[in-house]
């Protein structure tokens, strides 16, 4: 077991080894992208949740 243990942390160690890594600058836009889009994505759902549930409200009042 501990064999196969060892065998193991061996390959992960190669195959990182063979990773493309991102420089600093590619990782600081990388994530500027992400943080963007997340902004995006939050405003759109919370425009939509806003919306469906005036929707709701009008609907259920009208009952």
């Amino acid at each position: 077991m501990a064999n196969k243990l060892a065998i193991f942390f061996k390959d992960v160690k190669v195959e990182m080894t063979k990773v493309s890594w991102p420089n600093k600058d590619e990782l600081i836009g990388s994530t500027v992208i992400v943080l963007i889009s997340l902004a995006i994505l939050s405003l759109f759902i919370g425009v939509c949740d806003v919306i469906l549930s005036k929707t709701v409200n009008i609907i259920m009042s009208r009952l």
